[in-house]
């Protein structure tokens, strides 16, 4: 086995661990895989396992015949059973699976993210999600009742068991919604490029010359020379004067404004909570029900994610698996001085939400802030997720433009964790194929030379000196080095895989843990398979056999198939102390009896 010294060296690379490092077992030449655990690693030959492992088609077998009856009642507003006014394209070709883990499906390491909605909450849909790629599903906050959430959960749930594969749940709540008032007329007022134009917090009805503005701190927080953008920015009027009470301002894009349109601020921090009296109930709803992320919205600053841990604490103090935290970056401000840098070290994960951060922001910066935001998280071994409008055509075609198919791609190729579905696998007519159109781009992308430059060019550093970490960099060189299939992680929450995330290896992450919440908060994770295996079935006190529990669960996940491929396994002792890794074993996937005694 390999065992590395605690060390507080710093700013550690590859070759410096790999130096300070000690070979001090050999590998039988010799290695036969056998891959039926119940056998006990006693001769079983791969083929013979995979046959017992195979069972019968998927639903994706039989391709995208008709979604059923009720959700298209649900997307066209029509009785099920009624007849479509309109003809459909035909459909995209879906995937050809089966439940040996052996397609492109499981060899991915950028994760899917897909938003659950009308046209994907049978059990039908919602597993056909999940094997066309998605590895996390959101359900927005935004809209529908708490009870559809709880259905929705206690379905991904019965496909997590069906598949027993590890299944992460992100609660989004919805954050504060600025909006004007009403106008007297209902159909709203034709502003002019150069008039002025008032808001105010009379409740009188709007006219063309003003309208209330219920929200005293945007005018408290505006000052001349600020920005306001009205209708996702289709309005866009700059602030001249103000007083007690009032904004006056200049239009500078002319346009239509009507009843209750939302309102931007993009030059101005409003001295407002990030969550609302809605956000709240919701959140304590979602720790009730198990969410395992919760994405925030509105940030501003870092003190609001203090906040929301605060909250969470204060709702559910006796949890001791609270749900991650997921920061919507959507506005400027997160981006002046070290803010970015202090939200990413504050929460769990970033969301690159370019809807309102497009609007509030230059179109040509929001590439930019998505590259510089990815790349912070990256530093600090958070994930991700890049959202909104991926492949927003695929609503109602069944194929994306080759600009969203770009984009997406960008994404991957900037080194982001996973990507994000909304409207498309929410509300649209092909929820499948969108997800399956997205695993293609990813699988496309990973297979170039050029994303593998790409991702060893901008592979952080680990510089907090631990062993754990100096762990990790090596894992990575002996898996290169030997040709191993996957780097196997013991890990009780997470940390270690994370870690070997942000390094972005070669070989994919197999992450075993006793706990489920650290295993559907790794579903997250770029590159990491996360796996549940119960106290029950492991003997903590005996490394040997954790080894050959790693062997069998690399032969469940389909990550070995031959005879001869090697694992490099990483534990820490004692096990279940976190970040306490400090043993490296590389082991042929043959099992205990072929295993070399020093093993």
């Amino acid at each position: 086995f390999f065992f590395f010294s605690h060390s507080k060296s710093q700013n550690l690379d590859d070759k410096e661990v790999i130096t300070k490092m000690k070979l001090t077992s050999t590998l039988s030449a010799s290695l036969i895989l056998a891959v039926d655990p119940a056998a006990a690693f006693t001769g079983v030959s791969v083929g013979q396992a995979k046959a017992r492992l195979i069972s019968t088609s998927t639903a994706l077998n039989n391709g995208m015949d008709a979604y059923d009856a009720q959700m298209k009642a649900l997307m066209s507003g029509q009785q099920a059973g009624s007849t479509a006014t309109a003809t459909a394209p035909a459909p995209a070709p879906v995937p050809q699976t089966d439940n040996f883990k052996s397609s492109q499906r499981w060899r991915k390491k950028t994760k899917q993210l897909a938003t659950l909605g009308p046209a994907s909450s049978s059990f039908e849909m919602i597993e056909k999600l999940f094997l066309a790629g998605a590895d996390v599903f959101r359900l927005n906050f935004s809209h529908g009742e708490h009870a559809q959430k709880k259905e929705l959960l206690d379905t991904i749930r019965e496909v997590e068991a069906k598949y027993d594969h590890p299944i992460a749940i992100l609660g989004d709540l919805q954050g504060p919604k600025l909006r004007v008032g009403t106008f007297a007329n209902p159909n709203g007022e034709m502003l002019q490029a150069g008039q002025t134009f008032r808001f105010d917090l009379d409740q009188t009805p709007g006219t063309d010359q003003r309208v209330l503005l219920p929200h005293p701190e945007i005018i408290e927080a505006s000052e001349v020379g600020h920005v306001l953008l009205i209708d996702d920015g289709k309005v866009k009027l700059e602030v001249i004067g103000k007083g007690s009470g009032y904004l006056d301002c200049k239009v500078v894009v002319p346009g239509m404004i009507k009843d209750k349109k939302g309102v931007n601020t993009p030059d101005s921090i409003l001295q407002i909570s990030c969550l609302t009296p809605k956000d709240r109930e919701d959140l304590q709803y979602m720790l009730g029900i198990g969410v395992d992320w919760v994405a925030l919205s509105f940030v501003q600053r870092p003190e609001d994610i203090v906040e929301i841990k605060r909250l969470i604490m204060e709702y559910n103090p006796q949890n001791l698996f609270p749900p991650h935290i997921m920061a919507k970056i959507e506005k400027p401000s997160c981006f002046e001085g070290d803010s970015l840098k202090q939200i990413v070290e504050l929460c769990d994960g970033i969301m690159v939400a370019r809807g309102d951060l497009g609007v509030e922001c230059l179109p040509e910066d929001v590439p930019i802030l998505q590259k510089t935001i990815i790349d912070e998280c990256r530093s600090q071994g958070k994930p991700a997720v890049v959202a909104t409008q991926m492949l927003e055509s695929m609503i109602e075609s069944p194929t994306p433009t080759r600009a969203e198919a770009s984009d997406a791609a960008t994404a991957i190729y900037d080194g982001a964790d996973a990507i994000m579905l909304s409207a498309e696998s929410a509300a649209g007519l092909y929820p499948e194929e969108a997800v399956y159109m997205q695993q293609r781009i990813i699988n496309r992308v990973e297979g170039d030379p050029h994303y593998s430059a790409y991702l060893q060019g901008s592979r952080p550093k680990i510089t907090d000196g631990t062993s754990a970490s100096a762990i990790i960099l090596a894992a990575r060189q002996i898996a290169r080095n030997t040709g191993a299939k996957a780097i196997a992680s013991f890990t009780v929450g997470g940390d270690t895989a994370r870690k070997a995330s942000m390094k972005r290896p070669e070989q994919p992450i197999l992450a075993i843990s006793p706990l489920k919440e650290t295993c559907r908060h790794l579903a997250m994770s770029w590159g990491v398979y996360p796996e549940f295996c119960p106290d029950e079935k492991l003997d903590k006190d005996n490394f040997r056999d954790m080894l050959r529990v790693a062997c069998e669960i690399g032969l469940k996940k389909g990550l070995v198939s031959d005879d001869k491929d090697l694992l490099v396994v990483t534990a820490g002792f004692p096990f279940g102390t976190p970040g306490a890794a400090n043993i490296i074993r590389v082991i042929p996937a043959a099992g205990p009896t072929y295993w070399d005694a020093t093993l």
